[in-house]
């Protein structure tokens, strides 16, 4: 299977070096500067799970290529409507699209672009960042990828995916419900990442102080009862799950966004929690935690970007 993994940062790099590990057919889509980083140096992993110096293949945007079987999207949210364009040549009938974004305005856009028939469900569960030096470092025993059809089929080609992602040393999982899992990472994110943004902190002190832990629940409570409002598949208990979820993770635990931050760096805003707020404008929702997370985010690149 020819699989096409667009950048090679710090999800798309790790998830294909282990497939390319494995021995799949894997190419990278990069651009220039990284191009000549990985001619020059390899794409090298170090990881918990195992370190790698790989010798990958690389594809410059635009240059000719035979389509690919499936593409494996990573990118920041900000940059989708580049890798959108970036990737059209490259895609034939049968082409797979595999997206690993967080949230869900995602779904829409590379729908309208390519069609509901060619894109997949995916998440995946991983701590790990690129360093100056492109190296990817992944930090922590889980690195998970979740994919599935949306439509909860085991189909033909789903169990062909699932058979070329079998025996990579990273958890590749099918689900039987994709659509559930996409909405409850995106409600976990939503809240990670909407408070340690906030407080400029990783999630332990946080929720040690009183009203920290506070924000905490009222930004989950304010995500749910807007995706149940848009008719999401959450399960009835997914508040209490996530909540217990936060309050166990590792106490200097950091989302990527507040990572972004402090590297000063554009934000996935708009795509977490502009796509919500949206929502709860048109059917009347109060939402002052997720006001407040918005704001900050808009008035950081204001004055950083």
């Amino acid at each position: 299977m020819r699989i096409l993994v667009v950048g090679a940062g710090a999800i798309g790099g790790y998830f294909g070096g282990r497939l390319l590990e494995k021995g799949e057919d894997v190419t990278f889509l990069v651009r220039e500067k990284r191009k000549q980083q990985l001619d020059r140096d390899g794409l090298v992993i170090e990881s918990v799970n195992g370190n790698m110096i790989l010798e990958p293949k690389t594809l410059l945007t635009g240059e000719k290529a035979e389509p690919f079987d499936v593409i494996l999207l990573s990118t920041k949210a900000y940059h989708l409507n580049g890798a959108i364009e970036s990737i059209r040549p490259y895609i034939q009938n049968d082409t797979m699209i595999l997206p690993l974004l967080n949230g869900i305005a995602h779904i829409d856009e590379l729908d309208e672009a390519f069609g509901k028939d060619k894109v997949l469900g995916g998440l995946c569960f991983i701590e790990t960042t690129l360093d100056e030096n492109g190296k990817v470092i992944q930090t922590s025993p889980i690195h998970e990828l979740v994919f599935g059809e949306r439509s909860g089929q085991k189909t033909e080609r789903i169990l062909k995916l699932q058979d070329a992602f079998h025996g990579t040393k990273a958890t590749f999982r099918l689900s039987d419900n994709i659509n559930e899992e996409m909405w409850h990472k995106y409600l976990f994110i939503t809240t990670f990442s909407g408070v340690t943004s906030l407080f400029r902190s990783p999630i332990g002190p946080i929720r040690e102080q009183k009203y920290g832990m506070e924000t905490i629940r009222k930004v989950i409570n304010e995500s749910a009862s807007i995706m149940r409002i848009a008719n999401a598949p959450l399960a009835p208990n997914i508040e209490d799950v996530l909540l217990n979820k936060l309050t166990e993770i590792g106490y200097q635990m950091k989302s990527s966004l507040q990572r972004d931050m402090e590297k000063r760096l554009p934000t996935e805003a708009d795509h977490f929690f502009g796509y919500l707020l949206k929502i709860a404008e048109e059917k009347g929702i109060e939402t002052p935690a997720l006001n407040s997370i918005y704001a900050n985010l808009k008035i950081y690149e204001k004055l950083n970007l």
